[in-house]
């Protein structure tokens, strides 16, 4: 009894990590800087911007940092807390200590263990002068009457204490070691990425718990979003192995480069936090990133793939649909315009195992974020209610198989899944 409901617990508080990368609404533009002569509050905004606190601790139309975003997850839902400096419903009353131990430790205040859609595991490795910074500007900025929404969890897994499972098997606490072996820049951008970033939270595959290994970022798929990540590491077919640091940077700064566009929850990041850093801290990110390799074979998709004559019928359908929706921007030969239509060719979001992006991009549109470097993003069109998941599965297909591409078909089962609602 007793290893059964530990195993339940573990299970639950994974996918409560995993509920920290739901679509979240866009919050308000962050304060335009700290007050006037205290450096180490203006340090501490721009750390908490890295930490991308902002957008989950805002919800539109409210206070910033007042908390109450709601996360929902399979277990129930979770509300993000007011940690304004608010002494009687925010973190006021926190000491350095208690401020520290949350980020350090996944604790609170009252000694509670934080359920790990906080990421702790990654805000472990931060570095106690950059929490002592976070935790200055957080007391400098405007105190929010705002009562904490109790979370909606379902029993067991409203029972905090369970959580002890799951930190027993997946929590390692301890400070980034910078490596004696790697230069300054790589140092900066491994304390980035494995930090503050929490990019392996996405960009790592999580095993049948919910966790991840702390440096991976290979690609995975984002529960409960239906998007994959794809890999930051040097895979050249896959990740970002032949992509210059330029290319790297401007992704990260502007959600556009020369080589792809962000799009999705990525947006998101990029439009709250990854575009307020600087130049050198993004180009360290770049370096770290492409020094690192994939731990471990991309998960693939359990899905029936079209074989023999359909593939090719798709093949055909996918060519006449391509031509008719997509060549306009995209070129004949898959190139796009550098910067304003991403290409296709190549393109390491369309050669995933998991075929998720380029069905998701074509049903729902988007655009990349507006940023101060790209304020006028071009978008695409839906086409959800123009496709059948049929000649949806068709593109989809033929993109992925031409132009050099080499990704397996795409069933129209696939697409449904990913649609939620099938609409013909």
């Amino acid at each position: 009894m007793k290893r059964s409901l530990v195993l339940a617990v573990v299970v639950v508080a994974a996918a409560l990590a995993a509920s920290l990368f739901l679509r979240r609404e866009a919050p308000p533009a962050p304060t335009a800087g700290a007050p006037p002569g205290s450096a180490e509050i203006g340090r501490g905004e721009y750390l908490a911007l890295l930490g991308d606190c902002l957008a989950c601790h805002t919800v539109r139309g409210g206070r910033q940092y007042a908390g109450g975003l709601p996360m929902a997850t399979p277990f129930g839902t979770l509300y993000t807390p007011n940690i304004t400096p608010d002494k009687e419903t925010g973190i006021g009353s926190w000491t350095l200590e208690d401020f520290r131990r949350a980020l350090h430790e996944g604790i609170g205040k009252d000694g509670s263990y934080l359920y790990p859609a906080f990421p702790y595991n990654n805000y472990a490795r931060v570095t106690r002068a950059d929490i002592e910074a976070m935790y200055a500007y957080f007391m400098a900025l405007p105190p929010v009457r705002q009562p904490n929404k109790p979370h909606e969890m379902r029993f067991p897994y409203s029972q905090r204490p369970l959580l002890a499972g799951w930190r027993t098997l997946y929590f390692r606490s301890g400070e980034f070691k910078p490596s004696p072996n790697e230069s300054a820049e790589w140092n900066r951008g491994a304390y980035l990425v494995e930090g503050l970033g929490h990019c392996n939270a996405c960009h790592g595959q999580r095993n049948m718990l919910g966790a991840v290994k702390d440096d991976d970022v290979g690609g995975g798929l984002i529960p409960l979003q239906n998007w994959y990540a794809p890999s930051l590491g040097s895979n050249r077919e896959t990740g970002l192995g032949d992509w210059e640091v330029k290319d790297i940077v401007d992704l990260l700064r502007t959600g556009v480069s020369a080589r792809g566009a962000v799009f999705g929850p990525m947006s998101a990041v990029v439009s709250h936090s990854l575009q307020n850093t600087t130049i050198g801290d993004l180009t360290a990110m770049a370096v770290y990133l492409k020094s690192q390799t994939a731990k471990g074979a991309p998960a693939e998709a359990a899905q029936i793939r079209p074989t023999g004559q359909q593939v090719g019928t798709m093949m055909k359908e996918g060519a006449a649909l391509y031509e008719k929706h997509c060549a306009d921007c995209h070129q004949a030969d898959g190139t796009g315009v550098p910067r304003v239509y991403p290409p296709l060719a190549k393109n390491r979001s369309i050669l995933g195992s998991h075929p998720n992006n380029p069905i998701r991009m074509v049903l729902l549109g988007g655009f990349p974020p507006s940023t101060e470097g790209n304020p006028r993003p071009y978008g695409m069109p839906p086409f959800a209610y123009d496709l059948s998941d049929r000649e949806v599965a068709a593109v989809v297909t033929y993109i992925r198989q031409s132009w050099g591409n080499a990704a397996p078909p795409v069933s129209p089962v696939e697409v449904g899944a990913s649609r939620g609602v099938r609409i013909e």
